[in-house]
């Protein structure tokens, strides 16, 4: 074997490898063994054809082939090995010569990755205060689902809750009747088509409307674009909301177990607070990582994208199933798999490049998970899991589902690690920049006293 050429690119070494005459016939001796013992050769033993009578047989090249097809994979190890290279899977193998023989092997390498001074980060950690007119909307939020509809004698309004009959026809297809239909009457619902609310604006109980709509050309979903409805209409009823008076029999309808208007407002800001929380540390977690990101230098080989890729199609497939899976999504939008990977594809990118950055800061801030810190994991997730879930807690279990949850802990405390270490609150970070403001005033008027004297001295001179 010898090595002729070798490259490095995207994460990946390039091989070009020659095979001897020497290991090109013991491979093909031992592929005619082989075969001789498998193949049926007319007024011959299986095991006893001789190699001239096997190759007229079943031809030189197809010995050949049998040959390559076990030895190159044993010299790509052998190459690998030599040039010490740390790979991750299998190499692709081509054949680019073929007397001598000589393959180009593509390597797949360990991703490398160089992060910048993380240390140095600092970014403003936002400040969380929960305001009065937030409350103020929650609990008109509650109001609006408390509401009671009551029937008025006037036209629909926006708002309203309209109860119509239906006649329906889709171009030349027979129509579709439905009575006593209640369909609350919102300004751009696109349901049932858009433009059906502005229909029924102004409609009074008893009337009835004909009216046709359609599908706009560049509708998403491309079995509808296009599509003409016939509509009929005749509304039966017209309701309006009415919403309860805010005072302390509203607070004890809830059943939250307060009986003060006082006790709602407060649980409500106890519940924005965390929730604000809890999100802005989730923004900030983001926009850590995309710091680090920028600073960092990531090299992968393609292969590991296409896994990404692979992994974020089965999880879109998993939360599908209800609607189908995946397969009925790309029917109904008449897309490919190769489209649904491309789009996905830059999304892939980046998370794949966010974790392997965030295993390397493991490594360098040397966060462990122990054994231990595995068996609670499992332990909460078991209290908490459906108990027909077993399929899903034997998973947890087993030595890959152990890995995953090892894998998952460590990255979620290097991403508590980066928070700590880059974070400043946002009021340390004004108080800051007001101090630098005013060390460049004291040096601006260092400076211009300095002009001065100058200026002096000249003129004296």
């Amino acid at each position: 074997m010898k090595v002729t050429t070798q490259e490095f690119e995207d994460g990946q070494a390039i091989l070009n490898i020659e095979v001897e005459s020497e290991e090109l016939e013991k491979s093909q001796e031992q592929a005619y063994r082989q075969v001789s013992k498998k193949i049926n050769v007319p007024g011959f033993r299986k095991g006893k054809v001789p190699r001239h009578v096997l190759e007229n047989f079943v031809g030189a090249d197809a010995l050949k082939q049998e040959a390559l097809e076990h030895l190159l994979p044993d010299l790509c190890q052998q190459a690998a090995k030599e040039k010490e290279l740390d790979v991750i899977a299998q190499p692709q193998i081509e054949v680019i010569e073929e007397d001598p023989v000589v393959f180009k092997a593509t390597y797949p390498l360990r991703p490398k990755v160089e992060l910048g001074d993380y240390h140095s980060l600092k970014l403003e950690l936002e400040r969380v205060e929960v305001k009065e007119t937030a409350i103020d909307d929650v609990i008109q939020n509650l109001r609006e689902q408390a509401a009671i509809w009551e029937p008025v004698d006037r036209a629909i309004a926006f708002g309203d809750m309209a109860t119509i009959d239906i006649e329906q026809r889709l171009e030349d297809q027979e129509s579709l009747q439905y009575e006593g239909q209640q369909l609350p009457v919102v300004q751009g619902s696109p349901l049932p088509l858009p433009g059906f609310c502005e229909q029924l604006e102004g409609m009074q109980k008893g009337e009835e409307k004909e009216f046709v709509l359609e599908f706009p050309e560049d509708h998403e979903n491309n079995r509808l674009a296009g599509m003409k409805y016939d509509f009929k209409v005749k509304v039966t009823e017209v309701k309006e909301k009415s919403l309860p008076d805010v005072d302390d029999e509203f607070v004890k309808s809830l059943g939250r177990e307060l009986d003060s208007l006082e006790d709602l407002r407060k649980s409500i800001a106890e519940g924005l607070q965390k929730s604000t929380e809890e999100k802005v540390r989730r923004e900030f977690e983001q926009k850590a990582v995309n710091a680090l990101k920028e600073i960092s230098k990531i090299e992968y080989p393609p292969i590991l994208l296409d896994q990404e890729v692979d992994l974020m199609l089965r999880e879109r497939d998993v939360m599908m199933r209800s609607q189908g899976g995946i397969e009925a999504y790309m029917q109904s939008f008449d897309k490919t798999e190769e489209d649904i990977r491309e789009e996905l594809r830059p999304h892939a990118a980046e998370r794949l490049a966010q974790r392997l950055i965030m295993s390397k800061l493991a490594e360098e801030e040397k966060i462990e998970v122990t054994s231990a810190d595995i068996d609670g994991e499992i332990e909460r997730e078991t209290q908490t899991a459906d108990p027909s879930m077993t399929g899903y807690l034997d998973l947890l279990k087993s030595p890959q589902g152990r890995r995953s949850i090892h894998d998952d802990l460590r990255i979620r405390r290097a991403l508590d690690r980066l928070v700590t270490l880059t974070a400043v609150p946002a009021e340390e970070s004004a108080k800051a920049e007001e101090d630098t403001g005013e060390i460049k005033a004291e040096g601006g008027e260092e400076e211009e006293k300095e002009n001065e004297t100058r200026g002096t001295g000249e003129t004296e001179a």
